[in-house]
């Protein structure tokens, strides 16, 4: 469903979330104080418009509390963040996304309004430190604290077995759980424990992290123990 987002602030985080937004099919519109910056980002986004999201005034003009989600992206400006998320909160936006620095910042963005804080470099810092130890996967979610999601091209170990032979599943061996399955052009939500492994499937996979690296461990020595 198409949305209308507001993303304030046009630092690299903040472009990368409304370009990523844009593309996406949603309507958005970045804010930075900064002229060189909304230049910059324009062509990418639906609209872009150089203001003071710490100017009640001005927000209002824009007609921010029609917005459906506004993401505040301030970066070290620590004070201005604050501000804009208590205006947008006054102004009515139903779902505010705020960026942090440090925890004690996020604890006042989630107490002054904020319904979700995010920040960004301590999540990059445990996205390098997952791809360190689950190097085989393509793709991964951290869901809480030693638990994952991860997307993984199906090893060649795997091709040719089914998932009960593979002991895949939440109650099985590796206590892994399998969301889906992607097949070329197909889909297999909730795959059956008869599911055989096809060359190029793409794995959702579920499970703590110390399991989907035992499992990724034992792929890779199963196939280097292979015969040429």
């Amino acid at each position: 469903m198409k949305k209308q987002i507001a993303v304030i602030g046009q630092g690299q985080f903040g472009v990368g979330v409304a370009i990523t937004l844009t593309n996406m099919g949603h309507e958005v519109l970045a804010i930075d104080v900064n002229e060189r910056k909304v230049q910059s980002v324009a062509p990418q986004v639906t609209h872009a418009v150089q203001a003071d999201a710490t100017d009640e005034a001005v927000l209002k003009d824009l007609g921010i509390g029609n917005f459906d989600i506004a993401i505040v992206s301030l970066g070290s400006r620590i004070e201005s963040n604050i501000l804009a998320t208590i205006l947008l909160r006054k102004l009515g936006v139903p779902y505010i996304i705020a960026r942090a620095e440090t925890e004690l910042h996020g604890s006042i963005l989630e107490k002054i309004g904020a319904d979700r804080v995010v920040y960004p470099e301590w999540q990059m810092g445990i996205r390098v430190a997952q791809e360190t130890t689950l190097s085989d996967v393509a793709d991964f979610m951290l869901l809480t604290q030693g638990y994952s999601i991860v997307k993984l091209m199906a090893p060649p170990s795997f091709v040719g077995s089914s998932l009960t032979k593979l002991e895949l599943g939440h109650k099985r061996k590796w206590k892994i759980a399998v969301f889906l399955i992607q097949r070329n052009n197909e889909v297999i939500i909730s795959p059956s424990q008869s599911e055989t492994i096809k060359a190029d499937d793409v794995l959702l996979l579920a499970g703590t992290n110390d399991n989907l690296e035992k499992l990724l461990t034992w792929a890779r020595e199963n196939e280097e123990e292979e015969p040429e």
